[in-house]
């Protein structure tokens, strides 16, 4: 029978918002046990804050903490508990996970866990092959910035990504809302991997600590060289190449569409001219070569434009990538769902949940690898606040009925978030007004196959 890569690993998930959270559904992917920690008063921002995303049909619900697209995804397959952690009995049951348990990932600011005496150094006394997985914005230490808070909307300036972002002439940009999260659950991944490999090996522990604004320096490293060999700075040049002519993002036939094409030598222009029908550029002097091509860009562009226009992204596509040309469509969330070759790939998986969960089916991003050997797949639905509670304090750590009790009435655990935040109910037609929501399709669960 085949097994997943890591059945009968425990990893405890006291982290928020992206990075990490991320990092502990892919691992729940992979077969791990994971068990999302959050205090009773501080649900993830991800359910309650503006990060939760959109809600099913935009209907909040009676739990609408539990509904959101965001958490929904990125906590898929895990368990969840509830543990107010300013509370010594809050930080006593986390210690007795520890005990029974493989990884912790958290990403307070440095002095937090050091406050409540969970840093590295006191949870190997707790259990001394544990795996400890920080992740902070400037990584811990005495660094000058090591204290500062950070968040991956601050962090694409730090590492240099926003230099070489945005247009010739403009100034500096973002990639996107949240860039360098997602480098930094990749690298958390391997970190993980590496320090449980680690352990096998010699049966120790490890502590991995995670600066966020290096894991976006590694991203810049041909930069970095070319600064410190050539002592060029790099800059912005938009949707140019540095090697590649002509390169961009091209308008299609229908509104808002586009299409990305990229010409590597001479024999791709040539391809590329008889295609838009006019092969006499290929021997143009303003574009026989790549420098020329380079000097005079803007003229190809907008000859290119013309001729994309009119034309449908996918059909452009498939031209210029039968001979040879790298090119594809520019997709919205919503042709990601459509596009065949996700669709062929299997790449959205399909997760039910229970019928008291009133959530019906739904399609989530799975992982962009296949395994030949282990059936990666999502494990189940994301859990609801403090689900796991009974089970995880009286099942696995043996809490006595009175006891978990107390713990109730004390609100050191809840299943409904103690912070009196009231539901973000935005109509769906100012959501979509406001950029909360960017389309909506009314048939598209039919049309995604769920109902």
């Amino acid at each position: 029978m085949a097994r997943l890569p890591l059945e009968g690993i425990r990893i405890i998930d006291s982290t928020y918002v992206f990075a990490l959270p991320y990092a502990g559904g892919l691992l729940a992917d992979f077969g791990a046990e994971v068990i999302k920690v959050e205090g009773p008063g501080r649900p993830d921002v991800t359910r309650t804050g503006g990060y939760a995303g959109a809600f099913p049909e935009n209907d909040l619900g009676d739990d609408w903490w539990n509904r959101p697209s965001t958490y929904n995804l990125i906590h898929r397959g895990k368990r969840s508990i509830t543990l107010d952690m300013t509370d010594s009995r809050g930080r006593d049951y986390f210690r007795d996970l520890i005990k029974i348990s493989d990884v912790v990932m958290e990403n307070f600011t440095p002095r937090v866990m050091r406050s409540w005496d969970l840093d590295y150094p006191n949870m190997k006394k707790i259990k001394p092959d544990i795996i400890m997985v920080s992740n902070t914005g400037y990584g811990h230490g005495d660094g000058p910035y090591s204290s500062y808070p950070a968040q991956a909307t601050t962090q694409e300036a730090t590492h240099g990504h926003c230099w070489i972002t945005g247009h010739v002439g403009e100034g500096p940009a973002k990639a996107g809302a949240s860039f360098v999260d997602f480098l930094s659950t990749w690298t958390a991944l391997f970190a993980i991997g590496s320090a449980l490999r680690y352990r096998n090996k010699t049966g120790q522990g490890q502590w991995a600590d995670l600066g966020m604004y290096q894991s976006g320096v590694m991203f810049m490293s041909e930069y970095i060289m070319d600064a410190q060999v050539n002592g060029r700075e790099g800059g912005r040049m938009g949707n140019r190449h540095p090697y590649r002519a002509p390169q961009g993002c091209y308008p299609a036939l229908g509104d808002d569409r586009w299409i990305t094409l990229s010409v590597g030598d001479d024999q791709g222009w040539a391809d590329l001219c008889q295609l838009m029908g006019k092969p006499e550029l290929s021997k143009d002097p303003d574009f026989a070569d790549l420098l020329s091509r380079q000097k005079n860009h803007d003229k190809i562009d907008e000859i290119i434009g013309q001729w994309t226009i009119s034309v449908d992204r996918y059909e452009l596509m498939h031209s210029l990538q039968g001979v040879g040309i790298p090119a594809g469509p520019v997709l919205n969330s919503k042709d990601v769902h459509y596009d065949p070759q996700f669709k062929s790939r299997g790449f959205l998986e399909r997760v039910d949940y229970p019928k008291e969960r009133q959530m019906g089916s739904r399609l989530f991003i799975g992982r962009p690898y296949k395994f030949s050997n282990s059936p990666l797949a999502i494990q189940g639905p994301s859990p609801t606040f403090g689900q796991h509670n009974e089970d995880i304090l009286q099942g696995l750590l043996g809490v006595n009925g009175e006891t978990y009790e107390s713990l109730v009435k004390d609100a050191v655990i809840a299943t409904v978030p103690t912070t009196g935040e009231a539901a973000p109910r935005i109509p769906q037609e100012e959501a979509l007004q406001r950029g909360r929501l960017a389309d909506w399709d009314p048939d598209y669960l039919q049309n995604l196959g769920l109902v």
